[in-house]
């Protein structure tokens, strides 16, 4: 994270108004992560107003510890994306006054994922595809095989190199 990033965050952790640099240096990519996963423009533009709602909310939460800001907003990203696909893209009626969801202030479990993410980008293209639409998508082998127009066992193999890869680096970030 460079020195003028962790300015603006300060800056829009002591005045949320400040917020917006973020939000504009961030959107595309964040927008892009989502409707990447989604395939709906509208949904697509509901998840990332809803990732920035999220981000804003629990930005004093925000601690700086070598990961990049942009690591935190996709860690957002993808777990709204997987609420909405285990709810099925139906709208989830929140309370008015319920409390904003927030992101788990464990500085541990927030660098794990964040080396997850950021080891997730550096798979091959295929191998990916599959982690992607298996576990942030949540498909089933059959499908991701028919979307991928590879047998089933092939995908599998594909899952395992992967998997097999992301806890070799992991071990190695932890080591």
């Amino acid at each position: 994270m460079d020195a003028d990033e962790r300015r603006q965050i300060e800056a829009a952790q002591r005045d949320p108004s400040k917020f917006g640099e973020l939000y504009e240096q961030h959107f595309e990519r964040i927008y892009a992560f989502v409707v990447r996963r989604v395939r709906d423009r509208a949904a697509a533009e509901d998840v990332t107003a809803e990732v920035f709602h999220k981000a804003l909310a629990a930005l004093n939460g925000f601690e700086f510890r070598g990961v990049p800001f942009s690591a935190w907003l996709v860690r957002i990203a993808s777990n709204a994306v997987a609420e909405r696909h285990r709810h099925g893209g139906r709208e989830v009626a929140v309370a008015e006054h319920a409390p904003e969801p927030s992101v788990p202030p464990e500085a541990d479990a927030s660098d794990r994922h964040a080396d997850v993410f950021r080891f997730v980008n550096h798979l091959p293209p295929d191998q990916r595809r599959v982690i992607v639409e298996r576990f942030v998508e949540q498909r089933s082998i059959r499908e991701i095989a028919g979307r991928l127009n590879r047998t089933e066992g092939a995908v599998k193999q594909l899952q395992f190199r992967a998997l097999q890869s992301l806890r070799t680096w992991m071990e190695d970030a932890n080591a």
